[in-house]
């Protein structure tokens, strides 16, 4: 695939930033957007202030694909407190009874979203340490996107009978989006520095295609060149469009790509004719 000019990545790229303690994800996605002079910028999946880690932010065109990753799989490491001393195998078999698999969880008082019991799954739960005092433990969780893992803590002191809240927390993997392609603001600011000097390596170093996002997460599907300015226009694919299909099943979402270039997100909706409608059209890049 031919290499992206600095102009096409951030008109539709993603850089996965490593958040610092402090600063909202809404200010870290509005310093990069005033930063570079994007039209827009938006974040996948909020990280609280004093949570550190996988923020991923979308640049321009690149925001139109917010909602497709938002619920990806998140990682994250911590430190919680339990208020009294307590073995940790039994916290363990807690764990393994309440807290592994399909949960309802409660959001927080103090979220954006209604409070009323979601349902949530939680792949693994690991204690990883435990401090001398036996008060402070390392953990590891996977979950599903949306899950409030501070209030995971709360309700596994609650569980246990004598309270537990959290230290520290970071997100190690947002998705795709992981803390060893990361970049921190302050290698941000230096590539942004560079490439406004003239030396745009650095910078593109940092953004990611969004296309080669969207092939991560999602099937692709290739089409023919009859039909491309009417697909452009919004028109839905139909069958003879499709270079070869996969049986992909009815509701599901695919990236759609001409030549390796990419053309949309559609969602398959099988008929006589019709193989997908658009959800997002990709208008060439002038």
């Amino acid at each position: 695939m031919t290499e992206k000019s600095i102009h096409e990545l951030l008109e539709f790229g993603i850089i996965n930033i490593d958040k610092s303690s402090g600063p909202t994800s809404f200010s870290v996605s509005d310093f990069i957007c005033k930063k570079i002079g994007a039209r827009k910028t938006s974040h996948f999946g909020t990280l609280d202030p004093k949570v550190t880690g996988v923020l991923p932010v979308a640049l321009n065109r690149a925001c139109k694909l917010t909602g497709y990753f938002l619920g990806e799989d998140k990682t994250y490491v911590g430190i919680m407190r339990i208020h009294e001393n307590t073995d940790i195998n039994k916290i363990r078999e807690i764990i393994e009874k309440k807290f592994i698999g399909k949960i309802n969880q409660m959001p927080p008082v103090k979220s954006r979203v209604k409070r009323q019991l979601r349902p949530r799954e939680i792949y693994s739960f690991e204690l990883l340490e435990q401090s001398d005092d036996k008060k402070d433990i390392l953990f590891k969780v996977k979950c599903e996107g949306g899950t409030y893992i501070r209030k995971l803590i709360d309700d596994l002191g609650s569980e246990l009978g004598i309270g537990a809240h959290m230290l520290e927390l970071r997100r190690t993997d947002a998705g795709i989006f992981g803390e060893e392609n990361s970049a921190n603001l302050y290698d941000f600011e230096k590539a942004v520095e560079e490439y406004k000097n003239g030396d745009d390596r650095l910078l593109k170093k940092i953004i990611i295609p969004a296309e080669e996002a969207i092939k991560e997460v999602y099937p692709c599907v290739e089409i023919k060149d009859d039909n491309l300015k009417q697909i452009f226009t919004g028109r839905p694919i139909y069958r003879k469009d499709v270079v070869r299909d996969e049986g992909w099943k009815n509701d599901s979402v695919v990236g759609v790509f001409y030549n390796g270039k990419f053309i949309g997100m559609y969602k398959i909706s099988r008929g006589r004719e019709i193989f997908a409608k658009p959800e997002f059209v990709f208008q060439p890049i002038k």
